[in-house]
C-alpha cells in the first residue's frame, strides 16, 4: 500500500493527538472530569436526588452536581446504583428510576437514555461489545431476575438472560461474565458464569453467603461474601472464595472468625488485597490463607460509623460514608498508612468511586 506526505502526515498528526490527550499518558485532559474520580451519590429511595461529584487526581479541583450542572434540563433520577466505563461512554445506572443514562465520560455531556427493558437494574460490565445489566426484577418475585444484554449502537435493550435470585456485581474476564447472587431481598450464596458467546449460563458456582463483592487477579477470581446478616435469623461469618477460573472451581476458602464478622469492599490493587469491615479497612497478601488480626486502620478519627463505598488507586484509599442515609455524605481520602489526605461533602449516599 502506497502512502502520500500527505496521508502520512495525518497519520502522524493522529498519532500525535491521540498521545497528547491519553490519560494514561498523562497528556491534555480530555474534558473537565478527566484525570480523577467520579463519586456516585446514590441519594435517598423515593427522593430522586441521585448525583455525581468529581474529585481531581491532585485534589486541588472538587465540584459536586456535575451531571446537573451540565445537563440543567435532565434529572439524574432515583437510586443511583452504579457506573460502567465503556471507550468514552459512562454509563449510570439508576435503580429505582428503572433506567441508565448514558454520558461522556470526560465531559458529563448527556448522549442517550435506555429506560426499556430494565426492571430495578444493579450493576454494569461490558463483553463483545456489549453492556451487561443485573436486574433483581419484583423483588417479591425469585423467579423473574435476569441480565439484560445491551445493544450498545442505539442504547437499547437486546435480550435477557434468566439467572438466580438477586444478581449484584459483575465483572468480565476473557469473555466470560461471572455474576455475585447476593439473593436480592433474600440471601443468595452462588456465582454465575455466563458465556457471551451464546449469552446462556454456563455452569454455578457454590460460594459463602451473600457474595457482595468479585475481584480477578492471575487467573483467580476472589470472591468476599459477608455472610448473613443477624436479622436473619441465621447469622453467619462471612467468607474470602478464591475461585480457579481455568476450571470454574473453588481452590480455597477462608472463614472469618467470628460469626458477627460481615466483611465487604473487596479490593485488589499491586497485588494485596484489601476490604473492609464495620468502620476499619484490612489488607492481606494475595496468598495468604488466614484472615489477618489486626486492621490496617480505622476510620473511626473521621466519625465512620461503618464504611459505605470503598476504592483503592495509585497509592491511595478512598473511603465513603453514608452518614445517616439522608443528608450529604462525606469522602476521605487517606494514604495506604491510614493518614487522612483530604475530605470532601458529597451527595447523598456516596455509593462508588470510578477513576477516569
Amino acid at each position: 500500500m502506497k502512502f502520500s506526505k500527505l496521508i502520512l502526515t495525518a497519520l502522524l498528526g493522529s498519532f500525535f493527538l491521540f498521545s497528547c490527550t491519553d490519560d494514561d499518558n498523562g497528556g491534555n485532559p480530555l474534558g473537565d472530569y478527566d484525570n480523577g474520580v467520579l463519586i456516585l451519590n446514590q441519594g435517598g429511595f423515593g427522593n430522586g436526588n441521585a448525583s455525581v461529584s468529581y474529585l481531581s487526581e491532585d485534589m486541588n479541583t472538587f465540584q459536586n452536581n456535575i451531571f446537573s450542572l451540565v445537563n440543567p434540563s435532565i434529572i439524574l433520577g432515583d437510586t443511583a446504583q452504579d457506573i460502567g466505563f465503556y471507550n468514552d461512554l459512562a454509563y449510570i445506572v439508576l435503580n429505582a428510576s428503572n433506567k441508565i443514562e448514558v454520558v461522556n465520560r470526560y465531559t458529563m455531556v448527556h448522549i442517550a437514555t435506555i429506560s426499556t427493558g430494565l426492571s430495578n437494574p444493579r450493576y454494569i460490565a461490558f463483553a463483545n461489545g456489549k453492556g451487561y445489566v443485573t436486574n433483581w426484577g419484583n423483588g417479591t418475585n425469585a423467579n423473574d431476575d435476569f441480565i439484560a444484554v445491551l445493544n450498545l449502537s442505539n442504547n437499547s435493550v437486546a435480550s435477557t438472560i434468566s439467572v438466580a435470585e438477586g444478581p449484584e456485581k459483575i465483572i468480565e474476564e476473557d469473555n466470560k461474565l461471572y455474576v455475585a447472587h447476593s439473593g436480592g431481598f433474600n440471601y443468595g450464596n452462588t456465582i454465575s458464569v455466563i458465556n457471551t458467546s451464546t449469552n446462556t449460563v454456563a455452569t454455578t458456582i457454590t460460594v459463602g453467603d451473600v457474595p457482595n463483592s468479585l475481584e480477578e487477579e492471575n487467573g483467580i477470581l476472589y470472591v468476599l461474601c459477608g455472610g448473613k446478616s443477624a436479622w436473619s435469623g441465621a447469622e453467619s461469618a462471612g467468607k474470602l472464595v478464591k475461585i480457579n477460573l481455568s476450571t470454574n472451581t473453588v481452590s480455597s476458602s477462608i472463614d472469618f472468625a467470628e460469626t458477627t464478622d460481615h466483611p465487604s469492599n473487596l479490593v485488589i490493587e499491586n497485588n494485596r488485597l484489601y476490604y473492609t469491615l464495620d468502620s476499619d479497612i484490612f489488607r492481606m497478601n494475595l496468598s495468604a490463607n488466614t484472615i489477618p488480626t489486626e486492621a490496617l486502620f480505622s476510620t473511626t478519627s473521621q466519625g465512620v460509623y461503618g464504611v459505605y463505598s470503598f476504592a483503592v488507586e495509585n497509592n491511595r484509599i478512598y473511603v465513603g460514608d453514608a452518614l445517616d442515609y439522608s443528608s450529604n455524605g462525606k469522602v476521605y481520602v487517606y494514604s495506604l498508612t491510614g493518614a487522612l489526605l483530604s475530605s470532601k461533602t458529597v451527595g447523598v449516599i456516596p455509593a462508588g468511586f470510578y477513576f477516569n
